[in-house]
Protein backbone atom coordinates (compact mmCIF):
# COMPACT_ATOMS: atom_id res chain seq x y z
CA UNK A 1 0.00 0.00 0.00
CA UNK A 2 1.19 3.60 -1.09
CA UNK A 3 2.20 6.00 1.58
CA UNK A 4 -0.48 8.10 0.13
CA UNK A 5 -3.39 5.69 0.16
CA UNK A 6 -1.97 4.89 3.88
CA UNK A 7 -2.73 8.38 4.93
CA UNK A 8 -5.58 9.09 3.41
CA UNK A 9 -6.99 5.38 5.14
CA UNK A 10 -5.71 6.75 8.56
CA UNK A 11 -7.04 9.85 7.67
CA UNK A 12 -10.67 8.61 7.15
CA UNK A 13 -10.25 6.38 10.23
CA UNK A 14 -9.83 9.42 12.77
CA UNK A 15 -12.36 10.95 11.22
CA UNK A 16 -14.89 8.10 12.11
CA UNK A 17 -13.47 7.82 15.02
CA UNK A 18 -13.96 11.37 16.19
CA UNK A 19 -17.71 11.25 14.97
CA UNK A 20 -18.23 8.78 17.05
CA UNK A 21 -16.77 10.06 20.24
CA UNK A 22 -18.93 12.95 19.59
CA UNK A 23 -21.90 10.69 19.04
CA UNK A 24 -21.14 8.81 22.49
CA UNK A 25 -20.41 11.85 24.57
CA UNK A 26 -23.65 13.43 23.41
CA UNK A 27 -25.62 10.24 24.27
CA UNK A 28 -24.19 9.62 27.77
CA UNK A 29 -24.55 13.51 28.50
CA UNK A 30 -26.86 14.60 31.42
CA UNK A 31 -30.61 15.64 30.03
CA UNK A 32 -30.86 19.23 30.75
CA UNK A 33 -35.16 19.33 31.98
CA UNK A 34 -36.88 22.73 31.91
CA UNK A 35 -38.14 23.38 35.48
CA UNK A 36 -41.91 23.01 35.26
CA UNK A 37 -43.73 26.19 35.29
CA UNK A 38 -45.04 27.19 38.80
CA UNK A 39 -49.02 26.20 40.09
CA UNK A 40 -51.02 29.21 39.91
CA UNK A 41 -52.83 29.29 42.57
CA UNK A 42 -56.52 28.89 42.89
CA UNK A 43 -59.01 31.87 42.11
CA UNK A 44 -61.03 33.46 44.76
CA UNK A 45 -64.41 34.75 43.51
CA UNK A 46 -66.99 37.34 44.89
CA UNK A 47 -70.72 37.08 44.32
CA UNK A 48 -71.76 39.43 41.84
CA UNK A 49 -74.89 37.63 41.27
CA UNK A 50 -76.69 34.57 41.45
CA UNK A 51 -79.14 32.19 40.90
CA UNK A 52 -81.23 29.32 43.11
CA UNK A 53 -83.00 26.63 41.66
CA UNK A 54 -85.00 24.26 44.11
CA UNK A 55 -86.50 22.08 41.41
CA UNK A 56 -90.35 20.97 42.12
CA UNK A 57 -89.25 17.13 41.10
CA UNK A 58 -87.64 17.36 44.84
CA UNK A 59 -89.84 15.59 47.30
CA UNK A 60 -91.38 16.92 50.06
CA UNK A 61 -92.21 15.35 53.26
CA UNK A 62 -94.71 16.41 56.66
CA UNK A 63 -93.94 13.46 58.01
CA UNK A 64 -93.25 13.57 61.64
CA UNK A 65 -91.16 11.01 61.55
CA UNK A 66 -87.11 10.22 62.61
CA UNK A 67 -86.60 9.94 59.06
CA UNK A 68 -88.78 10.39 56.31
CA UNK A 69 -88.05 9.36 52.83
CA UNK A 70 -87.66 12.26 50.81
CA UNK A 71 -85.85 15.14 49.40
CA UNK A 72 -87.09 18.22 51.66
CA UNK A 73 -87.63 17.40 55.03
CA UNK A 74 -88.03 20.90 56.49
CA UNK A 75 -90.01 21.52 59.77
CA UNK A 76 -88.46 24.58 61.13
CA UNK A 77 -91.08 27.24 59.45
CA UNK A 78 -94.45 27.05 59.49
CA UNK A 79 -96.51 24.66 57.09
CA UNK A 80 -96.27 26.56 53.51
CA UNK A 81 -94.38 26.06 50.08
CA UNK A 82 -90.99 23.74 51.33
CA UNK A 83 -89.35 24.96 47.80
CA UNK A 84 -89.45 28.58 48.40
CA UNK A 85 -88.83 27.81 52.15
CA UNK A 86 -85.30 26.15 51.58
CA UNK A 87 -84.67 28.67 48.37
CA UNK A 88 -85.20 31.85 50.68
CA UNK A 89 -82.54 30.35 53.34
CA UNK A 90 -80.14 29.76 50.63
CA UNK A 91 -80.84 33.38 49.36
CA UNK A 92 -80.18 34.54 52.50
CA UNK A 93 -76.61 32.37 53.00
CA UNK A 94 -75.30 34.07 50.41
CA UNK A 95 -75.99 37.75 51.06
CA UNK A 96 -74.49 36.81 54.13
CA UNK A 97 -71.15 35.41 52.27
CA UNK A 98 -71.41 38.44 50.03
CA UNK A 99 -69.63 40.95 51.56
CA UNK A 100 -66.81 37.75 52.82
CA UNK A 101 -65.76 37.79 49.54
CA UNK A 102 -65.57 40.85 47.95
CA UNK A 103 -61.80 40.85 47.10
CA UNK A 104 -62.28 38.25 44.53
CA UNK A 105 -63.26 37.79 40.79
CA UNK A 106 -66.75 38.72 40.18
CA UNK A 107 -68.47 35.44 39.43
CA UNK A 108 -72.16 34.58 38.50
CA UNK A 109 -72.99 31.66 40.91
CA UNK A 110 -76.11 28.70 39.79
CA UNK A 111 -77.00 26.93 42.59
CA UNK A 112 -79.09 23.86 42.01
CA UNK A 113 -80.34 22.29 44.98
CA UNK A 114 -80.26 18.60 45.44
CA UNK A 115 -81.14 17.45 48.39
CA UNK A 116 -82.48 19.79 51.85
CA UNK A 117 -83.38 16.99 54.43
CA UNK A 118 -83.71 18.87 57.89
CA UNK A 119 -84.81 16.62 61.05
CA UNK A 120 -88.47 16.56 62.53
CA UNK A 121 -89.67 17.90 65.05
CA UNK A 122 -89.69 14.27 66.82
CA UNK A 123 -86.35 13.94 66.40
CA UNK A 124 -85.21 17.51 67.11
CA UNK A 125 -86.84 17.26 70.76
CA UNK A 126 -85.22 13.54 71.41
CA UNK A 127 -82.31 12.05 69.17
CA UNK A 128 -80.87 15.34 67.21
CA UNK A 129 -79.83 13.92 63.83
CA UNK A 130 -78.02 15.93 60.59
CA UNK A 131 -79.13 18.46 58.50
CA UNK A 132 -77.95 17.57 55.24
CA UNK A 133 -77.85 19.47 52.35
CA UNK A 134 -76.81 18.80 49.03
CA UNK A 135 -76.45 21.33 46.25
CA UNK A 136 -74.21 22.06 42.98
CA UNK A 137 -72.73 24.83 42.02
CA UNK A 138 -71.66 26.69 39.03
CA UNK A 139 -69.51 29.90 38.98
CA UNK A 140 -69.68 31.85 35.53
CA UNK A 141 -68.80 35.60 34.07
CA UNK A 142 -71.09 37.58 34.68
CA UNK A 143 -70.69 39.23 31.36
CA UNK A 144 -70.81 36.53 28.85
CA UNK A 145 -72.22 33.93 30.84
CA UNK A 146 -69.27 31.39 30.43
CA UNK A 147 -67.94 28.94 33.02
CA UNK A 148 -65.42 30.04 35.41
CA UNK A 149 -64.56 26.66 36.25
CA UNK A 150 -66.03 23.02 36.52
CA UNK A 151 -69.75 22.40 38.06
CA UNK A 152 -69.19 21.01 41.84
CA UNK A 153 -71.34 18.99 44.15
CA UNK A 154 -71.03 20.58 47.45
CA UNK A 155 -72.08 18.37 50.48
CA UNK A 156 -72.67 20.95 53.43
CA UNK A 157 -74.26 18.54 56.10
CA UNK A 158 -74.52 20.43 59.34
CA UNK A 159 -75.41 18.51 62.90
CA UNK A 160 -78.31 19.19 64.23
CA UNK A 161 -79.28 20.19 68.12
CA UNK A 162 -81.17 17.47 69.69
CA UNK A 163 -83.49 16.72 73.48
CA UNK A 164 -82.08 19.19 75.72
CA UNK A 165 -79.43 21.47 73.73
CA UNK A 166 -82.27 22.04 71.05
CA UNK A 167 -84.60 23.50 73.57
CA UNK A 168 -81.81 25.76 75.19
CA UNK A 169 -80.76 26.98 71.76
CA UNK A 170 -84.11 27.87 70.86
CA UNK A 171 -85.08 29.47 74.02
CA UNK A 172 -81.85 31.54 73.14
CA UNK A 173 -83.12 32.41 69.56
CA UNK A 174 -80.79 30.18 68.18
CA UNK A 175 -83.35 28.05 65.70
CA UNK A 176 -82.60 25.51 63.19
CA UNK A 177 -83.29 28.54 60.86
CA UNK A 178 -80.69 30.78 62.14
CA UNK A 179 -78.21 28.00 62.58
CA UNK A 180 -78.59 26.76 58.48
CA UNK A 181 -78.15 30.64 57.27
CA UNK A 182 -75.31 30.85 59.25
CA UNK A 183 -73.98 27.56 57.66
CA UNK A 184 -74.48 28.51 54.20
CA UNK A 185 -73.26 31.49 54.51
CA UNK A 186 -69.65 29.66 55.96
CA UNK A 187 -69.86 27.45 53.18
CA UNK A 188 -70.33 29.89 50.42
CA UNK A 189 -67.45 31.93 52.05
CA UNK A 190 -65.28 29.43 51.95
CA UNK A 191 -65.86 27.75 49.25
CA UNK A 192 -65.65 31.04 47.00
CA UNK A 193 -62.40 32.34 49.04
CA UNK A 194 -60.08 29.04 49.73
CA UNK A 195 -57.86 27.88 47.19
CA UNK A 196 -58.82 23.96 48.12
CA UNK A 197 -62.96 25.13 48.56
CA UNK A 198 -65.40 23.78 51.31
CA UNK A 199 -64.81 20.52 52.98
CA UNK A 200 -67.59 19.19 54.64
CA UNK A 201 -67.14 17.50 58.39
CA UNK A 202 -67.68 14.12 59.36
CA UNK A 203 -71.22 14.08 60.73
CA UNK A 204 -71.01 10.36 62.21
CA UNK A 205 -74.01 7.60 62.41
CA UNK A 206 -76.35 10.21 61.19
CA UNK A 207 -74.57 10.92 58.05
CA UNK A 208 -73.83 7.60 56.92
CA UNK A 209 -77.56 6.91 57.20
CA UNK A 210 -78.06 10.05 54.84
CA UNK A 211 -76.36 8.51 52.67
CA UNK A 212 -78.40 5.73 52.12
Amino acid sequence: MSMIRKAILLGAMLALGACGSVETVTRNAPVTLEAPAPVQAAETYAIADFTISVPRSLRVSEANRYYPAADIVWHGEPLGDRHKQVAELFRQGLEKARPLTAEGVPALLDIEVKRFHGITHRARYTTGGVHSITFTLTLRDPETGAPLAEPKRIRADLRAFGGARAIAAENNGITQKVRIVDHLGKVFATELTDPEGYRGVNTGLYGLINLL
